[in-house]
């Protein structure tokens, strides 16, 4: 467990769980496994006859794997949740965890490019065999590409002036050279913030954070068993919108359909009302747990 916690810390541990409600004999899908925090506890409450499916497309997440025959390790991105389910022989499972954003390793490994404190060469992919990187958006986007994905994924005021400069400054080959460029365009007493904002907007678009998780949620009621439950921490608006939407509409845009008797039409019912925050205790411990969002959706049980 030490080095699973050194890897990563997981957030709202027991709260996500205790969530899922785990049967012992049921099966289930940890979407982000990282560290193994969250499938440890998976795995604890699980009997002998139980399974858990574990995703990540990190390859420095193969060393976490416990000596469990419940647990299987699919080495691939959660966005072919289904496909891959189906090729390890499970067609339903009782229960999904995703754990969106990040991992404390990638952002402390200084040489995947995802921290503005290391300089390192522009890369920020959680796959490394993608071909696809940070370097790639920063020297081959044209102006109107890069003011788009720093306004939309990064909430960036000053996009269109941050674009003109990297196009002025290629070519970009490390970290720091991105810090020098942005660091101009940051709010008076918001440089971290406003560089994360920078370096957020090129993750996501790098490893198409968003369409993958609209993907896994699409797929999501498709295996998984009714009653069955879906819970997902988000760590920014766009993710949790993204859940937050689906779990209340059946649809990304928000906008409710109704069938001819008024009923709500969408595949999942939410559990939380409202999203889940981390305690006081558990930010102090692990502040990049401050701005997670838990929420949960159980499988509507179709009435014939």
């Amino acid at each position: 467990m030490r080095r699973q916690m050194d890897y990563h810390k997981p957030v709202l541990l027991h709260e996500s769980v205790d969530l899922m409600s785990i049967r012992e004999d049921g099966v289930y899908a940890d979407l982000t496994f990282g560290g193994g925090g969250h499938s440890q506890e998976i795995l604890n409450r699980l009997g002998p006859n139980g399974k858990l499916f574990a995703f990540d497309q990190d390859p420095d997440a193969k060393n976490n794997v416990p000596d469990d025959p419940r647990f299987t390790l699919i080495e691939s991105n959660f966005r072919h949740l289904k496909k891959m389910l189906r090729m390890h022989g499970a067609r339903k499972v009782d229960g999904i965890l995703g754990d969106f954003g990040i991992s404390s390793h990638q952002i402390d490994e200084g040489s995947r490019g995802f921290s503005l404190r290391y300089e390192a060469p522009l890369d920020m992919r959680m796959n490394p065999d993608r071909a696809f990187s940070a370097k790639e958006v920063l020297n081959q986007y044209g102006e109107k590409q890069l003011r788009d994905l720093f306004f939309r994924y990064g909430e960036i005021r000053s996009a269109g002036a941050l674009s003109r400069a990297i196009l002025q400054a290629r070519p970009l080959e490390t970290t720091f050279d991105l810090v020098s460029v942005a660091e101009g365009f940051a709010p008076r007493n918001k440089r971290g913030q406003f560089l994360a904002q920078v370096f957020q907007a090129i993750r996501i678009e790098v490893n198409e954070e968003l369409l993958v998780i609209e993907e896994m949620l699409q797929q999501a009621p498709e295996v998984l068993s009714p009653g069955g439950r879906l819970v997902c921490i988000s760590y920014h608006s766009l993710e949790d919108r993204l859940v937050k939407n689906f779990f209340r509409t059946g649809n990304f845009e928000g906008q409710p359909e109704k069938d001819f008797y008024g009923n709500l039409i969408r595949p999942l019912e939410p559990v939380t009302r409202k999203p889940i925050a981390p305690e006081a205790n558990e930010i102090n411990e692990n502040p990049r747990a401050r701005s997670a969002k838990l929420r949960a959706a159980e499988l509507l049980i179709k009435n014939d």
